[in-house]
């Protein structure tokens, strides 16, 4: 008998691979869909020829592998089958776009060209890689989403041939799994992937918790498969009376899931949900609904259900596509366990995702989940001017956050992240609705804009044409659609006083008989330690930069300083730009920690040596308390991946720039209108916002007291005077 060469062997391997791969396709495919895998099959064996993975196999294996996972485990279609096996053929041999497009299409093209400006992204050598990696990479949705889909199997089988890579390379590619792939696959409703990505995740950053977990499940596994066998024992008779035809099945909670958990305290004894029952059922589409809640009534007749651990995701399904009842019963033996009730449609959509929609799609009914994720995610786009890595951890914000659901004045019902707020709603309405918001009724009450909504919540939003966002805002959200508008509002609102704050100046200046010109500016940027002629007039728009001090300006202007300035504004731009630490602290002196903006004890952190004005973060350390680190820092994406409950909000503040509440007293002789004087002054006087007003009046004499909110001491001066001069005040005060 001859004895098979190596290649014989790979050439065997290779056929056999090629026929599995067509065997456990999840669509059907034509005639034509099987021709067009077979030549782009065939292009990749040859392109890849000479090429070895680091285990020493043909390079080969990997795009079939992955392949295999679009095809199977996603369900995806022949034309994304076709882009799986060509997905690094432009990126690693000579084959190039064109070569695609000429023998397989545009489609195919559009795809592997996204796949390859990917993984040219990913070899940057940039400190927030991942991050820019991950932004434009969404930006191809804009092209197709298969690209994307395409790069998860990718990462999926990446992640399941690691063993051969170096530790540190391994720890690298899965904290960034954790940080971008795993949600990102939840986000689409790929379940299992998401699993599966999250356990290798810890396996390679955690090993010792990993294996510790994996080896406490498989102690358990005899007893879990009893434990299913006892449990459908028992409802086997009373489901099998209605005629139904269904399965029970058992299935372990991830090793993720089970170590986050563990976090909190709870040792893996006391998790009672390590493992959940499954009732998937056979029903046509009308039916389904009728037989969940029939199985569920069965179900509970026998084991006594929690009424709080209910999940009607049938009613109403999760923006991912996700439908299936959920009920947590006192199960044999007294063990508390969660069933999920399904049919075979809704768990062929809970498998693979949004590939199974397409097959279970009536006539031209459009695809709402698909259309709806793909809103949300270009939304997210909409502003990706700003850094990176905010732009990613705004993303993941939507990306695992459960879910909500809440409804218009007309019923309609409207899908938000759990701890949205009334401003959340409104953004997700329209912009200007949630630009213009001036307050919300929820289930016909008033409530503030930071008000936490609860699913089933009806929401009514008062808006007012005059009614600007302010900095507050940006506290009352969650979303990243509804950050990003703020933000961009508040920019404007920024040039805008900006602008008038130059006409100001313009004024000011000439009445100290100097001229404004481009000199000028600079040696007032130089005399108040700002950064740029932005921030000065900005502050002269606000009122911060008064009188007295440009009279200074002019003062020492006309003195022997002058020659300073002089020197100073001949300085090349790279020298001018380096201001003084002194200086940037002038602006930027304060750090503060989350939403409340708290000023707590910290360190600076050595590995990247934040300085005032960088994007920051702080970071919670067993022994030293809060060290600070640059958002761009090269540790970031690990410590934001496996550490993320250690993280907390911090930023460098302007003082200058902070708002703080004031509460004024008002005295006076009470007359119609009067009210209405004060609030009108208050609401007309620039960047005040009126927190609360009450009046007391008693015998023609009234007590008034209104809480404001101001950015400085100036402005508020400036009110209280304007306040004073209303017919009928007696006492204005500060308190």
């Amino acid at each position: 008998m001859a004895v098979l060469s190596i290649e014989d062997k790979e050439n065997q391997e290779l056929s056999r691979r090629y026929k599995e791969l067509l065997r456990i396709s999840y669509q059907t495919l034509s005639k034509a869909d099987k021709q067009l895998i077979r030549e782009a099959f065939n292009l990749a064996v040859d392109a890849h020829r000479d090429q070895r993975r680091k285990s020493g196999e043909p390079y080969v294996y990997h795009p079939i592998a992955v392949a295999k996972i679009v095809a199977s485990e996603i369900g995806m279609d022949a034309t994304s089958i076709a882009a799986a096996l060509l997905h690094d053929v432009v990126e690693d041999t000579a084959v190039t776009l064109s070569d695609i497009e000429r023998m397989f299409g545009k489609t195919v093209a559009i795809i592997v060209d996204g796949l390859t400006k990917i993984s040219h992204l990913s070899k940057e050598k940039e400190i927030s890689t991942q991050a820019e990696n991950f932004r434009k990479m969404l930006l191809t949705l804009n092209e197709d989403i298969r690209v994307i889909i395409i790069k998860i199997a990718d990462r999926l089988h990446n992640m399941q041939t690691m063993e051969s890579m170096p530790p540190e390379k391994q720890v690298k590619i899965a904290s960034e799994t954790l940080y971008i792939y795993a949600p990102l696959a939840h986000r689409i409703g790929l379940y299992n992937i998401k699993n599966e990505l999250e356990d290798l995740g810890l396996k390679y950053t955690e090993p010792e918790v990993y294996y510790d977990i994996y080896d406490k499940i498989e102690e358990t596994k005899e007893e879990r498969t009893a434990y299913i066998e006892d449990f459908k024992n028992i409802i086997k008779t009373a489901l099998d009376k209605e005629d139904l035809k269904y399965v029970i099945k058992g299935r372990h909670k991830s090793i993720y899931s089970i170590r986050k958990k563990m976090l909190g305290n709870v040792s893996f004894d006391e998790i009672y949900d390590k493992f959940a029952i499954r009732i998937i059922y056979e029903s046509d589409r009308k039916s389904e609904k009728f037989y969940a809640w029939k199985i569920y009534s069965i179900v509970t007749d026998y084991f006594r259900p929690n009424p709080i651990r209910l999940r009607d995701w049938i009613s109403s399904p999760k923006s991912t596509g996700y439908e299936a009842l959920h009920i947590t019963v006192v199960g044999p033996k007294g063990k508390w366990v969660e069933v999920q009730i399904r049919s075979q449609r809704m768990d062929e959509i809970a498998e693979k995702g949004y590939a199974a929609h397409y097959k279970y799609k009536n006539g031209e009914e459009t695809e709402i989940g698909i259309e709806t994720w793909l809103k949300r995610l270009q939304e997210t786009l909409e502003n990706p001017s700003g850094n990176a890595v905010d732009f990613v951890e705004e993303f993941k914000l939507n990306l695992y956050a459960k879910e909500i659901f809440v409804f218009t004045p007309k019923g309609d019902l409207k899908s938000l992240p759990k701890g949205a707020t009334p401003l959340d709603f409104a953004f997700s309405i329209h912009t200007n609705i949630g630009l213009t918001t001036r307050g919300a009724r929820v289930n016909g009450k008033l409530v503030p804009l930071n008000h936490e909504l609860k699913s089933g919540d009806q929401l009514e939003i008062i808006t007012s044409p005059s009614q600007k966002p302010n900095a507050n805002w940006l506290d009352y959200v969650i979303t990243a659609r509804a950050r990003s508008k703020i933000k961009n509002a508040l920019k404007e609102d920024n040039k805008n006083i900006a602008e008038r704050g130059k006409e100001l100046l313009d004024r000011k200046l000439r009445h100290l008989k100097i001229k404004m010109d481009e000199k000028v500016v600079n040696e007032l940027v130089m005399f108040f330690k700002l950064k740029t002629s932005f921030d000065l007039f900005y502050r002269v728009g606000i009122g911060i930069i008064e009188n007295q001090k440009l009279k200074d300006f002019a003062a020492q202007k006309s003195n022997s300083f002058i020659n300073y300035f002089k020197n100073k504004i001949r300085k090349s731009q790279s020298e001018a730009v380096d201001t003084t630490k002194e200086e940037v602290s002038s602006n930027y002196d304060l750090i503060v920690f989350g939403k409340n903006e708290e000023k707590l004890n910290y360190k600076v952190a050595n590995c990247c040596n934040p300085i005032p004005g960088d994007e920051v973060f702080g970071f919670v350390t067993v022994s030293e308390g809060i060290k600070v680190h640059k958002k761009d820092c090269p540790n970031a994406i690990s410590m934001q991946s496996n550490y993320s409950y250690r993280v907390i909000q911090a930023k460098w503040i302007d003082s200058s720039q902070r708002e703080f509440k004031a509460t004024i007293t008002i005295t006076g002789i009470d007359n119609i209108g009067l009210v209405n004087d004060v609030t009108k002054v208050i609401s007309s006087n620039m960047h005040v916002n009126m927190q609360s007003v009450s009046f007391e009046s008693d015998n023609g004499l009234f007590n008034g007291k209104v809480i404001v909110i101001v950015r400085n001491n100036t402005i508020l001066k400036r009110l209280i005077e304007k306040l004073k001069k209303i017919n009928g005040i007696d006492k204005v005060q500060r308190i």
